[in-house]
């Protein structure tokens, strides 16, 4: 959604947190087009996976058969139904299992056969592939720019050792697209700026073919985006750090982010309350209107004071027992030794003192006047608060509803702060009365989270990876860069038709802004388009179905089990939306028997001439 668009009252929008619903298992998927099986067509994407059958006609559908998240999760023994694997779609909400979630991916990459073993095993289930242990059907699969040689071997093996098909193709997605784009046999030169989960991409298409030389790769796309979109607003809003979720944080670089055509100025609007207030999306965390206390009625609460009155009593009531019985015993001590003293036992009457650290018998008899003092007045104390609990208790019964709530007595918390003056600084505060009054807190509101300037901000890092701290350049250099590479004639070519495709560019204002930074770079008065890609998700897939049917029955682009067997797995054949295959040149070694036959002659030769020597 663009800047200024109009949006619901307020501008809040509550998170939709939207569940994946498993995938139907389709009971037989087509056979066969003609003499020929149907192919599989796989968009092998480092964020989601589409799949689908090459069927001609109105029959294919609109869709592939299949989308689901690249990424599995191994379930423990009784979780979610069972201990096997969850795939896709099957995983449901993805944030409560992402500490579990794996990909097969690096980057762009596949460099994991297991998991990616695991993605296939859901997809060819899904779709009904009805042919018993094998995958009957040729396979169109997707795969990264300059892909390295290690990860389609991988793969070929894995297609064509466990899955047992009869031949592949892989292409690049954004080539696919461009493929698609293009009127029908037109061989075409142009500039694609992919831009997808994990790579951004610049390729110089020249007549056709992908010049490999001068493609560019930025590191930078949604997960980066995303990523750094929660990292910002778990900064601005620390006490919802947990509710800051990666799914969320994707829910609002889909529908709520833009990308601006002039940052600084669309920073510099921000700066302006009106545009803030009339720009800004509130969204709106999950939260429980009901609070601890908060439906509870005025005699509630009175009788919770009252408890809490009562439980303050007994325990300065506990302490004065205490207190009484410690003063008792040394009061009991004192008389003892004071008994001493009368019946003449004045050795033991002296040692009696200096262990009670006095000096004199008068000082003895002061000590024992004050104790017992003390302990008669904590004695009447005790009474006192016996006779108060019973009175308490017996005004306490409800008989009386149409009077209004008792108050805890002044005399009360009198008496409870006389009762011990040496535990007054460990006495807890009797609650102070509460206001009439209390001011309204708005609970919705604290849990909305003001996206003003990251709505722009998180998808810019692919024009600025300095906000990240990527020390690498943005699209607008690079574009610059690879277009440097080329003679004048040929950026005028390539400038003409820079097509945009992938995921990450579907934001609004990312086509004017690719324009206004070629209109900066490019010579006065010289002419460049840009296209965007009518679905630029789903045009990948698009793509390579029409590319399986166009060359179904030509063999020169697909890659057979034979061939497999005797080039390698690393084996590709190039096309239009493929990349170029660079062979493995291995030095040449020399077989052992060579080896000894030249140490041979070089003993005897050494041999010889300390032979001469001698």
């Amino acid at each position: 959604m663009a800047a200024g668009s109009a949006g619901p009252v307020g501008n809040v929008f509550p998170f939709r947190d939207a569940r994946a619903t498993p995938d139907p298992v389709l009971e037989a998927g087509p056979v066969s087009h003609g003499p020929l099986p149907v192919p599989l067509v796989l968009d092998n994407g480092s964020f989601q996976i589409r799949a689908g059958w090459a069927c001609p006609g109105p029959d294919a559908g609109p869709e592939p058969r299949l989308q689901f998240r690249a990424v599995c999760a191994r379930g423990r023994g009784g979780a979610r139904g069972g201990a096997g694997p969850q795939v896709g779609n099957a995983l449901g909400s993805l944030e409560p299992l992402r500490w579990l979630l794996r990909s097969p991916f690096d980057r762009n990459v596949p460099v994991n056969l297991e998991l990616q073993e695991l993605l296939f095993d859901y997809s060819f289930q899904h779709l009904g592939v009805s042919s018993q242990g094998c995958v009957d059907h040729p396979i169109v699969l997707t795969e990264a720019v300059c892909n390295p040689l290690y990860s389609r071997q991988m793969m070929s093996e894995l297609l064509f050792e466990c899955y047992g098909i009869p031949k592949v193709a892989y292409g690049i997605d954004s080539l696919f697209s461009f493929y698609h784009s293009k009127p029908k046999n037109l061989i075409s030169s142009g500039l694609i700026i992919s831009s997808g989960f994990q790579c951004t991409h610049i390729l110089p298409i020249l007549e056709g073919r992908l010049d490999a030389k001068n493609c560019k790769r930025i590191n930078l796309g949604g997960s980066q985006a995303a990523g750094y979109l929660q990292r910002l607003l778990q900064l601005k809003y620390p006490g919802h750090l947990a509710a800051i979720t990666l799914s969320r944080m994707e829910e609002i670089l889909h529908e709520h982010s833009y990308i601006a055509e002039d940052y600084v100025e669309e920073l510099q609007k921000w700066r302006c309350p009106d545009y803030y207030e009339n720009n800004v999306h509130k969204m709106q965390l999950p939260f429980s209107s009901k609070l601890l206390g908060s439906t509870l009625t005025a005699e509630e609460k009175q009788e919770r004071r009252q408890q809490q009155l009562r439980r303050l009593q007994e325990l300065n009531a506990r302490r004065r027992e205490e207190k009484l019985q410690l003063d008792q015993e040394r009061l009991d001590r004192l008389l003892y030794v004071q008994e001493l003293l009368e019946d003449g036992q004045m050795d033991q009457f002296h040692k009696a003192l200096i262990e009670l650290n006095m000096d004199s018998p008068e000082e003895l008899q002061s000590y024992i006047h004050k104790l017992s003092s003390a302990v008669e007045q904590a004695k009447q104390k005790i009474l006192q608060s016996e006779v108060t609990l019973e009175v308490d208790v017996v005004d306490n019964k409800p008989e009386t509803p149409d009077l209004e709530p008792l108050e805890p007595s002044l005399e009360d918390v009198e008496n409870i702060n006389d009762f011990e003056p040496l535990f007054s600084e460990e006495t807890p505060e009797v609650e102070k009365p509460v206001p009439a009054v209390q001011p309204v807190f708005n609970l919705a509101a604290y849990h909305q989270l003001f996206v003003g300037t990251e709505r722009i901000r998180a998808p810019e890092i692919v024009f600025q990876p300095s906000l990240l701290g990527e020390e690498q350049a943005g699209i607008a250099e690079t574009l610059q860069y690879v277009l440097d590479r080329y003679p004048k004639d040929v950026q005028d070519v390539l400038a003409q038709n820079v097509f945009l495709t992938g995921g990450n560019v579907m934001y609004p204002g990312m086509k004017a802004r690719i324009e206004r930074e070629l209109l900066a770079m490019r010579p006065f008065q010289s002419s460049f388009q840009v296209r965007l890609a009518s679905n630029p998700v789903l045009d990948a897939w698009y793509g390579a179905r029409d590319w399986a049917l166009d060359h179904l029955d030509d063999d020169s682009v697909w890659v057979t089990r034979k061939e497999y067997e005797e080039k390698g797995g690393e084996y590709l054949k190039e096309h239009s939306a493929s990349n170029i295959y660079v062979p493995i040149h291995l030095p040449k070694q020399a077989s052992r028997s060579a080896e000894a036959q030249a140490s041979g002659k070089g003993s005897g030769a050494s041999g010889g001439g300390a032979g001469e020597q001698a």
